[in-house]
């Protein structure tokens, strides 16, 4: 299916469509033309969520309830398109107050320092029907590296409010040491307490901007 040609109708067109914003530099398709402009990710639709494995036997889920991102996507250019999207760490939630106190320490994220991760888009490419693979720099306690974002397009639509989105899901993987978090615990049973691979995963709808007059 060609990039951006899906459309949903009225009636669903309010659920959240998914992935993330960073999609926005994408290989050359005559159905991207349409949805040029400039998008901002929706919050009420949208997910930054991750994955770690814990005392190497079951996963811990959160995600973080404060953001803000931004794309501009060129459809007669893509590669001249631009994303952008910042994370307030201090927004950690995983459901349990004290463990999300520890990640926001020093321990971890030290959020007092360092109160945001940001992630800025470089380059993309097409894997294959509605599959992308996004590039760009993560920046978290002040180390930057580079990050591959594998995703999916989820189609466009109309809202019930006028207002044109564009969904993507995707995901990735890290070793958080890389990024400096390396507290864990030894376990008396061997292993550790915290795994070192985390799986950042992304559901985000981007809301198009009206034109401007």
């Amino acid at each position: 299916m060609a990039l951006f040609n899906r459309k949903r109708t009225a009636d669903t067109a309010d659920t959240a469509v998914t992935a993330p914003a960073t999609a926005a530099v994408l290989d050359a398709d005559p159905g991207l033309a349409a949805l040029t402009g400039d998008y901002t990710i929706d919050p009420a639709h949208s997910t930054i969520g991750f994955t770690v494995r814990h005392a190497m036997v079951t996963n811990v889920r959160g995600a973080f309830g404060v953001y803000e991102g931004s794309l501009h996507l060129d459809g007669s250019e893509p590669a001249r398109s631009t994303a952008s999207l910042d994370v307030t760490i201090a927004s950690i939630d995983t459901g349990i107050a004290d463990r999300d106190g520890h990640l926001r320490s020093a321990d971890f994220f030290d959020a007092e320092t360092f109160p945001l991760m940001t992630f800025r888009g470089t380059a993309a490419e097409r894997v294959g029907g509605d599959r992308y693979r996004i590039t760009g720099d993560l920046t978290l306690r002040d180390v930057t590296k580079p990050l591959t974002i594998d995703l999916e397009f989820h189609g466009s639509a109309t809202d019930v409010y006028g207002a044109e989105r564009v969904g993507f899901e995707g995901s990735a993987e890290i070793l958080r040491s890389d990024w400096g978090l390396t507290w864990n615990a030894a376990l008396e049973t061997g292993g550790v307490m915290v795994s070192d691979k985390v799986k950042l995963t992304f559901d985000i709808s981007a809301v198009k901007a009206a034109p401007k007059a």
